[in-house]
């Protein structure tokens, strides 16, 4: 997400922060770089020249130029204005009508209107609100089969509908179910085309006049970038948008679109979509997500996904263990997989991680998702006795095991030699040495510099 440009903005901090004192030649270079940096992220032309406007006239003012550290107080600017670009802090969802809450879901075909929908319902849910979803799109049958699926992972209730319907009546009979039923939250999923057309924008007001919602979202692929722009002023203008929701935002390398959108519909990007997975929808922060576009990182999300997603309990117990000298075993390593597992994988942790701690991964060696399944399916192959005490484990049951994960004999030896590295790494924690822990850790973990 948004590599090319952090990897740009990265340089441009490091070299600015660098710098003794701020003129404003050295600052118009900084600026220039940064404005370079923005285009080749396909941000849009208007909102590059607001943006590098708004930082110059204060980098150029007494904030900076008297500051004693004058690089980072530059640095701060930048993400600021980075900040201010992409919204206020995060918006929630105004629920505050009598209920259903109608919350009417806009956007192209392929933005992921459908999947949102589900990852919308679901977070919903987890807050106790009954919900239901009902899709408008008579053009595609498959996306009404699709919201059916992701309403029932989700544990919301599904509105039947049908190509031979009209959308409007669809929509008025979903609204008074949603109504005799009781139920808090009524998700629309509406009809998308390929391209903007004055029929589905009719078709879309038309529904926006019925049922008065009062969240409208706009639905965009952080991939699309300057078309992104386009799509954005279209809607918004037929339509009194209430928010933005960004998908595919861990897809796509450039993201010009997660600075574009608010600036050109004025209006707050509520959600981001990380993953596919109905998991995959975070409430979106301008002022981290500035963070992770300058390689600050978001620390704050990581702590805050760690304590969503992972079992504290085990990990308190695993903490315990190695703290008490127990030794860290096989079970214990496949215990810990899991969790990260839970968190999106390394790759996800790592995007939240500070430069000059993601800078000491290298990427290609990095674990991937299929490594971690790979180690899991070894390990589950092992009988509980050989987890806890892996010396045991000689040649006929390295067969034995390879054969069960079908994988190879060395695949299986690689993890034990990884294993008994980790287990030192443990032995040394104990011990409090934490800078000999660190050292040892790159010949542990794949992808340490």
């Amino acid at each position: 997400m948004l590599e090319t440009l952090t990897a740009r903005l990265a340089r441009i901090v490091k070299q600015v922060r660098g710098e003794a004192r701020l003129t404003e030649a050295n600052i118009q270079e900084a600026l220039r770089e940064v404005r370079i940096a923005l285009l080749e992220a396909d941000v849009a032309l208007p909102v590059v020249k607001h943006f590098i406007e708004a930082v110059r006239a204060k980098a150029l003012g007494a904030e900076v130029v008297g500051s004693l550290t004058p690089g980072q107080a530059l640095v701060g600017v930048v993400h600021r204005e980075l900040s201010a670009l992409m919204g206020e802090a995060n918006v929630p969802l105004n629920l505050a009508t009598q209920p259903p809450a109608v919350i009417l879901m806009a956007g192209l075909q392929g933005s992921g209107k459908t999947t949102t929908s589900g990852k919308l319902a679901r977070l919903l849910v987890a807050q106790k609100k009954s919900v239901a979803l009902v899709s408008c799109d008579v053009y595609r049958p498959a996306a009404i089969e699709q919201l059916k699926t992701v309403a029932g992972q989700a544990g919301g209730q599904f509105i039947p509908s049908s190509a031979g319907e009209k959308p409007v009546d669809i929509a008025r009979r979903a609204h008074e179910f949603a109504r005799t039923h009781y139920l808090d939250v009524l998700i629309v999923d509406t009809a998308g085309r390929l391209a903007i057309d004055e029929e589905m924008m009719r078709e879309i007001a038309e529904l926006h006049g019925l049922l008065q919602p009062i969240e409208t979202l706009f639905i965009v692929d952080a991939m699309q970038g300057q078309d992104a722009v386009n799509v954005a002023r279209a809607f918004n203008q037929r339509l009194p948008l209430t928010g933005v929701i960004l998908t595919k935002l861990d897809g796509d390398s450039r993201g010009g679109a997660a600075l574009s959108v608010r600036h050109v519909t004025g209006q707050p990007i509520k959600f981001a979509g990380v993953a596919e997975k109905l998991s995959g929808l975070e409430p979106f922060h301008p002022e981290r997500m500035a963070a992770r576009i300058l390689g600050m990182g978001d620390i704050l999300s990581l702590v805050e996904e760690a304590h969503a997603k992972i079992d504290l309990e085990e990990a308190k117990r695993v903490a315990e263990k190695v703290k008490k000298g127990k030794g860290f075993d096989l079970e214990d390593f496949k215990q810990q997989i899991a969790q990260m597992k839970k968190m999106g994988g390394v790759a996800s942790l790592i995007d939240k991680l500070p430069a000059q701690l993601a800078g000491q991964v290298d990427p290609a060696k990095l674990a991937d998702d299929k490594q971690l399944k790979r180690i899991e399916g070894i390990i589950s192959s092992m009988t509980p006795q050989e987890r806890a005490k892996p010396e045991l484990i000689k040649a006929s049951r390295k067969r034995r095991i390879a054969s069960g994960a079908g994988v190879s004999v060395q695949a299986v030896n690689q993890l034990l030699n990884q294993f008994e590295q980790m287990q030192k790494m443990m032995k040394m924690m104990k011990g409090g040495n934490l800078q000999r822990m660190m050292r040892n850790l790159k010949g542990v973990l794949p992808g340490m510099r």
